[in-house]
C-alpha cells in the first residue's frame, strides 16, 4: 500500500480535492484509512486490544468506525465519511467508494452474540463498488465487482457484478447495462393502489346513495326526479385519480 497512491486516488475521484496537502490535512476518510492500516497490522499481530483502542481513537477524531479486523483493499475512498461503520469480518476490494452513513454490518448474525465469533458475518465487496450515502449492506453476502448501491438502500442478498441496486429491501434494477424485470412488489405502491381502488368504490356507493336519497325526498314532496344528478365531485376525483396513476407509474416511487 502506497500513501501516495491513496492520495492520488482521492484527487482523481473527488472534484473538491485540489491538492495533496488538502487531502492530508482535511480528509477524514484518508485519516481513518491510514489509522486502520496500522490498527489492522496490530490485529494481525494478535494485539487485539491495542488495535481496537487505535480504531476507537480513529472513530473519535474522524467519525468513521472501521474494525481493525476488516480487510481493506487498495485505493479505498470514503467521501465525507461521517457515520460510516465497517464490521470485523468485512472484506473490501480495490477502488471501492463509500459515502457518509454507510454500514457494512453483520445483520442477524450480530444477535447471536459470542456464538458467531470467529465466523464470517459481514459482507464482501468486490472491486470498483460504489455505495451511496446511508445505505446498509448486512450479513455475509457478496457484492460483485462494479456494483452501484443507491443511497438509502438496504441490501440483504448477494448482488451479481455490474449491477445497480436500489430500494428497501435492495433489488437489482440494472444488470450488465440492461433493465431487469422487477419481480419484487413495491409495498408502498401496492398499498396506494389498494387505497385507490377502495376510494373509487366508496365514491360510487356514495353517488348511488345520493341519487336514491334525493329521489325519495323528491317523491315525498311530489317532485319525483327521473334524472340522476351530475356529481361534479366525482368528476374531479376522476381527474385526481389520473394524477395518482402518474404517481404509481414512477413519478413518485
Amino acid at each position: 500500500m502506497s500513501i501516495r497512491e491513496e492520495i492520488d486516488n482521492i484527487l482523481s475521484k473527488d472534484p473538491a480535492a485540489r491538492s495533496w496537502l488538502e487531502v492530508v490535512l482535511c480528509y477524514p476518510g484518508f485519516h481513518a484509512l491510514m489509522i486502520h492500516r496500522l490498527a489492522n497490522q496490530l490485529w494481525r499481530w494478535r494485539l487485539f486490544t491495542p488495535g481496537r483502542f487505535l480504531s476507537h481513537l480513529s472513530r473519535i477524531f474522524t467519525g468513521i468506525e472501521i474494525h481493525p479486523g476488516a480487510t481493506i483493499g487498495r485505493r479505498f475512498f470514503i467521501d465525507h465519511g461521517m457515520g460510516v461503520v465497517i464490521g470485523e469480518t468485512t472484506i473490501v476490494g480495490e477502488d471501492v467508494v463509500l459515502y457518509q452513513g454507510v454500514t457494512l454490518g453483520a445483520g442477524s448474525a450480530a444477535r447471536q452474540g459470542r456464538e458467531s465469533r470467529g465466523h464470517k458475518r459481514h459482507p464482501t465487496l468486490g472491486n470498483g463498488v460504489v455505495v451511496g450515502s446511508n445505505a446498509e449492506i448486512q450479513g455475509d453476502i457478496k457484492i460483485g465487482d462494479h456494483v452501484m448501491v443507491a443511497s438509502g438502500s438496504i441490501v440483504l442478498k448477494d448482488v451479481p457484478p455490474n449491477s445497480v441496486v436500489v430500494g428497501v429491501p435492495g433489488r437489482v434494477i440494472y444488470h450488465e447495462g440492461k433493465r431487469v424485470k422487477d419481480d419484487v412488489p413495491d409495498l408502498e405502491a401496492e398499498a396506494i393502489k389498494t387505497l385507490k381502488v377502495r376510494l373509487l368504490k366508496l365514491e360510487k356507493l356514495i353517488s348511488e346513495l345520493t341519487v336514491r336519497v334525493e329521489a325519495t325526498t323528491a317523491a315525498e314532496v311530489g317532485r319525483v326526479s327521473t334524472e340522476a344528478p351530475v356529481d361534479g365531485n366525482l368528476e374531479q376525483s376522476g381527474a385526481g385519480m389520473e394524477a395518482v396513476d402518474v404517481f404509481l407509474h414512477g413519478a413518485g416511487i
